[in-house]
């Protein structure tokens, strides 16, 4: 019999500023380390930007600075795993804030259950086989990344998250060395079947597996709920 451990709280954020999902993350770990609030997921999408994480380097984005502030692209620097990535329309970004105290203490088990997600989303709805990569991060269709993962832990508790090209514009991904892998491609979802999905659809099986994987319950948390109580607590412990 499958064991359920705890519930997870979902907040759909919808399309929102990098900047500012950054910080709310920082006040959700903060807050989920005192464990005064429960474990989230929050699911967005951003405004095309560029993070670079502790291993990023400037000469893996290929374009100008010049070039970037006329296209209206930041460029962040953050204390994620991984080296220079991008995030923008058309892709779902996920970031869970979970105590992995309750799921083993082991953060390689919840990168690859990170993983598992959408190796059986695929599978399972598409009927893409997606794989694992020994050296690199992520899951791939044959040597093309099509969701890149990357997380920062601090005592035991995730920040960052996963980034899903469903619709994506992948010429925007010409503007970097993606995760600096010269070797390897990216790909999204509407790239490999041909049309667009329904990213609705998409964000309800990512939840469905993320529950069965981590054998976990959750539930939706209404984005202004979710603001305003992290606001009130924040007030509250200082």
């Amino acid at each position: 019999m499958e064991v359920i451990h705890m519930e997870v709280q979902i907040v759909h954020l919808g399309l929102m500023d990098y900047k500012k999902v950054y910080d709310l993350q920082k006040m959700a770990l903060g807050l989920r380390q005192k464990n005064l609030i429960s474990d989230t997921l929050l699911l967005v999408e951003h405004d095309s930007v560029i993070t670079s994480g502790i291993r990023g380097a400037r000469d893996h984005i290929l374009v100008t600075n010049h070039f970037l502030k006329d296209m209206h692209v930041p460029v962040y620097e953050i204390r994620r795993g991984g080296d220079v990535t991008y995030h923008g329309p058309g892709q779902i970004v996920g970031y869970p804030i979970i105590d992995l105290k309750n799921h083993g203490k082991n953060i390689r088990s919840f990168v690859r259950s990170i993983e598992e997600i959408f190796i059986r989303l695929l599978n399972d709805h598409y009927n893409i086989v997606a794989n694992r990569d020994s050296l690199h991060p992520g899951v791939w269709v044959e040597d093309n990344k099509i969701t890149a993962v990357g997380f920062e832990i601090k005592r035991w508790v995730s920040m960052h998250g996963f980034a899903f090209n469903v619709n994506t514009k992948m010429y925007e991904f010409d503007w970097i060395i993606p995760c600096g892998i010269k070797e390897k491609g990216v790909t999204s979802l509407q790239q490999i079947i041909g049309r667009a999905e329904d990213e609705n659809q998409i964000r309800e099986w990512i939840i469905h597996y993320f529950s069965e994987i981590f054998k976990v319950k959750t539930h939706n948390m209404d984005k202004q709920e979710f603001l305003a109580s992290i606001e009130k607590l924040l007030l509250d412990n200082m």
